[in-house]
């Protein structure tokens, strides 16, 4: 069987903090703490609608977390200010590194899905925007379950959409919560570390490999499902 490879999008794929340059627009020199809470919140926001079973969209949990982070730092942005900085979420960019590794992938026949927290319909626009929607086999949403990642549901999921096996099956995400989640699924998983500074969780489940950037995907994938047959 082709090996399938689930690659998280925000985060991962697509520079959330491209959101900064509309940011100090609004908020001036705050914009990278501005940036940070609003994206951690976003997050936290997915987690607890997650476990509440009070599902709503991942645009609602970002327009909710942009709330959060305007009173947070007492900053009074319009209707209309908020409405921009959410349609920056669609035409956010790719890390310099996504599009030659996604190239190197495919021309390697893997399968690659995009597979994320956000609507199909608003991912679409994204990866197309970015420029690589044309890589990938498929979109796959948690919106189609009404959960979000870690959810177990969530993985299983995606295997289904993708017609892959957990022992077949990679997740490529910077965030560790996916990689530990996916882990405990059954799938195997890549941690692209994308800052020195980042801190994966103690949790004694460690990702089946660590890289720097996804140009090092194809060679550290393919070394290591070699050392397994």
């Amino acid at each position: 069987m082709q090996t399938t490879l689930a690659f998280d999008v925000y985060g991962t794929l697509i520079n959330t903090h491209g959101v900064l340059t509309a940011l100090e627009k609004q908020v001036g020199d705050n914009a990278k703490a501005f940036s940070n809470t609003w994206r951690d919140k976003q997050l936290e926001y997915s987690f607890r609608k997650g476990l509440m079973q009070n599902y709503e969209t991942f645009a609602v949990c970002t327009s909710q977390a942009l709330d959060y982070t305007c009173a947070y730092y007492g900053t009074d942005l319009s209707d209309k200010q908020k409405k921009e900085l959410m349609s920056t979420y669609r035409i956010l960019p790719a890390f310099d590194d996504v599009k030659e590794g996604l190239i190197q992938l495919k021309a390697a026949d893997f399968r690659l899905f995009a597979f994320s927290n956000g609507a199909a319909d608003a991912l679409e626009v994204l990866l197309n925007n970015a420029g690589i929607r044309d890589l990938f086999l498929g979109v796959v949403s948690v919106d189609d379950i009404k959960s979000f990642k870690p959810n177990p549901a969530v993985y299983s999921h995606f295997l289904r959409q993708s017609k892959s096996t957990g022992s077949s099956a990679w997740l490529i995400s910077s965030n560790p919560f996916d990689v530990i989640g996916s882990i405990s699924a059954g799938m195997k998983s890549a941690w692209i570390q994308r800052s020195p500074e980042a801190v994966f969780d103690p949790w004694g489940i460690e990702p089946t490999i660590t890289v720097r950037s996804l140009i090092e995907l194809k060679e550290q994938i393919t070394n290591f499902e070699g050392s397994q047959s």
